[in-house]
This record gives structure tokens, sequence and C-alpha cells, in this order.
């Protein structure tokens, strides 16, 4: 069976081959499955065959040089509030968004991005993930009590494909430094009256020159602006090695953002991430007890990329006229989000701290009487 999305928008709508319902995919079972008549339809094995996931050349992306195959157009609504975009279905007029709970209404604009290469299914149905969420919030003992009952009857999560960039990379690093050696010299030192011998460290320092070399494999940066980035980074770690080749009908009944951090920006933020791991890398090779770096040069080649999509759990409530927005990793499970606070339970653990304070006080004084 092939469910062909539609040429001009990914729609990720694909009809029951029993009743004409729109399947949705069941992270269970792993295959599409109609929830008005039961059926159920794997997923086919698509253009790779199950294959290793192809990388794409940066060179080429950045000078607009990929083929057509490798771009789409989506109909995408963005938020006024947290500047999300997600896809949505033409036959969508106004919607909440997922992110931030702002009501909004969608635009008629069309969103001409690179194709994901990969999907990252998810694993944990809704359910599951609101569990996660309301255990979570119930180990916060300062949270307020009505925000954890409003989250946990609250609306639905939202299941969310949030937009990654992969980079891949052969990078070569001559560098210039010193190694320092500790040594000890004794000196008398007068204490108390009394001179005293005391052991001084010092540092020899020695020049040191070398290279070192390493090959990056999917350094991972997240390609959306909608979500604090601490956030999304306490979800890793991403269990990658499980990535399908995309079909659009792992997003059957879920949405999937369209990333807002361009590939160029992405980029910048992973050569930031390599420096500090070939830093670390000099270091280690220039040894001793302690470094000096004076320089490093680094050679970066055969640079290639891979945009795919990670699934996300978001769930936003507005309690109290504030926001508090959680993510659940749809893999995993775990959780992250805004850590809301109760004045009344900080009030109440503040004085019951003071009054125990005051009772140790009390009996040390009459202990001592």
């Amino acid at each position: 069976m092939t469910h062909a999305p539609s040429p001009d928008f990914a729609e990720h709508r694909f009809p029951c081959d029993q009743c004409g319902a729109d399947y949705r995919f069941d992270p269970k079972s792993g295959t599409l499955i109609c929830d008005h008549c039961g059926h159920s339809e794997p997923i086919s094995s698509g253009p790779w065959g199950g294959a290793s996931l192809r990388e794409l050349d940066f060179d080429a992306a950045i000078t607009d040089r990929l083929p057509d195959s490798e771009i789409e157009e989506t109909r995408v609504l963005s938020c006024p509030n947290c500047a999300a975009q997600v896809e949505f279905d033409p036959n969508t007029h106004a919607a909440q968004c997922p992110f931030c709970a702002t009501p909004v209404v969608t635009d008629t604009g069309v969103n001409r991005h690179i194709k994901p290469r990969g999907v990252l299914p998810f694993a944990l149905d809704e359910r599951a993930a609101h569990k996660a969420m309301s255990d979570w919030l119930g180990r916060l003992w300062f949270a307020p009590n009505g925000l954890k009952d409003y989250a946990r009857k609250g609306r639905r999560m939202q299941g969310i494909y949030v937009p990654y960039w992969t980079f891949d990379a052969d990078t070569t690093s001559s560098y210039r430094g010193e190694r320092g050696t500790v040594y000890y010299v004794t000196r008398t030192v007068v204490r108390d009256g009394k001179r005293v011998q005391q052991q001084v460290p010092k540092v020899r320092w020695t020049p040191k020159s070398g290279r070192v070399a390493r090959f990056f494999d999917d350094v991972l940066v997240l390609a959306s602006a909608s979500l604090p980035k601490s956030y999304t980074d306490a979800l890793a770690p991403w269990d990658l090695a499980a990535i399908e080749p995309y079909q659009p009908e792992y997003l059957a009944g879920f949405r999937a953002e369209a990333y807002t951090v361009d590939l160029q920006e992405g980029y910048t933020e992973a050569r930031a991430y390599m420096a500090r791991v070939i830093e670390r890398d000099v270091r280690f090779d220039i040894g001793g007890d302690r470094q000096r770096i004076h320089a490093i040069d680094t050679d970066v080649r055969n640079v290639t990329f891979k945009h795919i999509l990670l699934p996300v759990w978001v769930a936003a409530y507005k309690y109290r006229g504030q926001t508090y927005r959680f993510v659940v990793n749809g893999r995993s499970g775990r959780v992250q989000g805004e850590r809301p606070w109760s004045a009344l339970k900080i009030l109440i653990a503040t004085v019951l701290g003071l009054l125990a304070a005051a009772a140790v006080g009390y009996l040390l004084a009459t202990g001592q009487q």
C-alpha cells in the first residue's frame, strides 16, 4: 500500500483502506491504526528500504545546489507569541499553539525547506507521556496543588516532531601551547612565632606543539526556537541509532514543526561544539599537570548534514494568568518544563523551618543550664 502525500503540501493524513477515516501512527504497535474501524496497516519500507540514512553535502545546501527532490513545501501555522511554526493541513483554519497555548489563526503561507531525511518515531503514546508528566509534577513539593490537579485533568498533550540538524565532519587541528609540570620547593615561614618549613607548588612550563584529528558523527543541533534550549537539551539522550528513513506515515496523527534555525545557523552552533571537543583533545595531547593553549588551527573537511525529526510530547497550561510548559521525550519519557512555585507552600516551609530552629535552640539552651 502506498499513501502518497500531496506534491505541494505535506498533509500527513492517510485514509483507512477499510472505511476511509484517517489513520494515525500508533507508538505501541509501530503501525498505522484506524480508530474508527480498528483496521491496522504496517508502514512500508520506503524509498531507502531500511538502509542507513544518506548524508547531504553541506556546501551544496548553502549554495542552493541541492536537487529539487530534497526540497518540500508545507503549509505552516506561525504563532505570534512564541514564533513556533507548526505544520497544519490546508483545511485547518484556527488552532491553539501547542507550545504556549496561545490562540492563533493559521496563515496561508507556504514554507519551503529541506526535507527531513530521518524520523525517530514516537515510542510513548499520549497516556504514557501524560503519566510521566504527572509523576514529575508530583515530585515537585513546592508546585501549586491547583496546577498539579489541572495538569492531570487538563487538555490533551500534543505530539510534535521537533526539527533537528545533525552534522558530520572530518577535522585535523594543529596547535601550539605549553605543558605545565608541577614541582615543589621548600620555604621557611614564620607561623605563630615559630619558623616552620612549607612545601610551595611551582609550575615548570615547556613549549609543546602537535596535531590532533577527530571525526564528528551526528553532532545534534536543535533547529527550533519555540522551546527553551535548556528544556530540549535536558531531554537527551536520544537513541539516534533507532532513526528510521523519513516517511510521512510516521507523522499520521501528529504534527511536525518546521525548522526556524536555518542550516548555516545550525552549523555555527555545531562548530562551537566541535571547537570545545577539539580543545579538550588538545589539552589531553599536551599532557602534563597543566596546559596552556596559545593557538589552534582547525581544518574542517567533508561536512555533511541531515534534517531529522525527534518526537516530543508537549503540554502548555494557562493557570492563574501564567503559562506553564512541559515537554516529554517521546522515546524515553524524560520530562522538563517550567518549575512552578507555590508561595503558600514556601511560606509554610519557611515557618516550619524557623519553628524547628527555635526548638533546637531552646533545647540546646536548656541543656546547658
